[in-house]
């Protein structure tokens, strides 16, 4: 029995060392590599960018408040019921275009008498010039004749005057609310009433404030040669998602003196909005520019972090390795910071990836890719 075994299990082993001779001489060069054990994965790539002192416009961000371009009142300039309103409300209309059509009656009765008193005492001053040339007259029965017709005179324009008014017209191009009134009501007794509001929007005012104090630290770094003065009026407005408007606008005025009561300067801008896109009330951010500094170190904003020992950026040494480097963050320049201190340039500074770049960690840098880098080249036509 143990002889008989023995054969087997000899054939057994001669067989299956031929299967693999086989096997292993048909697919020579073709054997998928194993993983060594214990081998460490290759580190992580982040993206850097290599900080470097250069000339940069500093910009400050402050909130502020859009405003129409010019405003206008739509008001019932005489007495009379509402007839009619000949708008949309909140379409566009333009200057002259008429919007509501009070009652004529009185009005075209008074004109049409005005306009024949006015016939008559101008006849009547023409016959009296050729009496008092003639000597018929004296002269003070032609003044009072020629005082009778400036009288009829203005009481025609008058009379006129209130006939046109009885067709309101739009004072200024532009998009108009809602209606105030309503067909059949009773307006400017007493007082001219209030129809509609007309906004001119193709262009918007943007309001907002500087503290005089941010004003005067520019003003004494301009003085002392650190800074230059930004020649550029152009801004720029934040929108409530973060995204730039894609039109700028200008920097119109700074008032002269700043509010006793809160120490701050009244400003002003203006943006294109073609489109009507932005809407007088709107809360937005102003990016402006203040200075030029010619001898300045910017990161990207989020390449800095917090931490309860104050600001600081990770940073990549020439081995590899990730360090944290605390920093001190001072004026914008577009959507970067100005780097006060903590960096002196040749730093590889990291950008993207961050969640994967500990302190003491070892990382590959890679630059950092732009949108424009990154984005996909179309294909060619065929």
């Amino acid at each position: 029995m143990t002889r008989n075994n023995s054969q087997i299990y000899t054939g057994t082993t001669l067989s299956s060392l031929t299967l693999v001779l086989l096997l292993s001489g048909c697919g020579a060069g073709e054997q998928p590599k194993t993983p060594v054990a214990g081998t460490a994965p290759p580190p992580p790539e982040v993206g850097v960018i290599i900080v470097k002192s250069a000339p940069v416009t500093l910009t400050n961000e402050l909130p502020g408040r859009l405003q129409a371009y010019r405003t206008a009142q739509v008001r019932a300039r005489v007495e009379g019921v509402v007839e009619k309103r000949m708008f949309e409300e909140g379409s566009d209309v333009k200057a002259g275009q008429p919007l509501y059509q009070i009652d004529v009656g009185n009005y075209r009765s008074n004109y049409e008498a005005a306009q024949t008193d006015l016939s008559l005492a101008k006849q009547n001053l023409e016959r009296a010039k050729q009496l008092l040339e003639a000597k018929v007259v004296s002269q003070q029965e032609y003044d009072q004749t020629e005082a009778s017709f400036k009288q009829a005179e203005a009481a025609y324009s008058k009379a006129r005057e209130d006939w046109d008014n009885t067709r309101v017209p739009a004072p200024i191009s532009g998009r108009i609310g809602r209606s105030l009134v309503t067909e059949g009501a009773l307006v400017g007794r007493g007082e001219a009433t209030l129809l509609a509001t007309i906004e001119q929007t193709d262009k918007l005012y943007v309001n907002f404030t500087q503290t005089e104090s941010d004003i005067m630290r520019l003003q004494k770094a301009v003085k002392s040669g650190a800074l230059k003065r930004s020649e550029t009026t152009e801004i720029e407005l934040v929108l409530e998602d973060g995204s730039i408007y894609p039109l700028p606008g200008k920097l119109l005025f700074t008032d002269m003196a700043a509010d006793p009561s809160t120490g701050s300067v009244t400003m002003r801008a203006e943006i294109p909005n073609p489109n009507h896109e932005l809407l007088p009330g709107m809360f937005v951010t102003i990016r402006f520019p203040e200075a030029l500094d010619e001898n300045a170190i910017s990161v990207p904003q989020r390449a800095v972090m917090m931490s309860p020992q104050g600001q600081f950026v990770m940073a990549v040494d020439a081995e590899g390795k990730v360090g944290p480097r605390p920093v001190k963050v001072g004026n914008m320049a577009g959507a970067d910071f100005i780097i006060d201190s903590g960096l002196q340039g040749g730093e590889q500074v990291i950008v993207d990836g961050l969640q994967k770049a500990r302190p003491g960690s070892v990382v590959k840098p890679v630059p950092l890719q732009t949108v424009a880098d990154a984005a996909p080249v179309p294909a060619e036509k065929k």
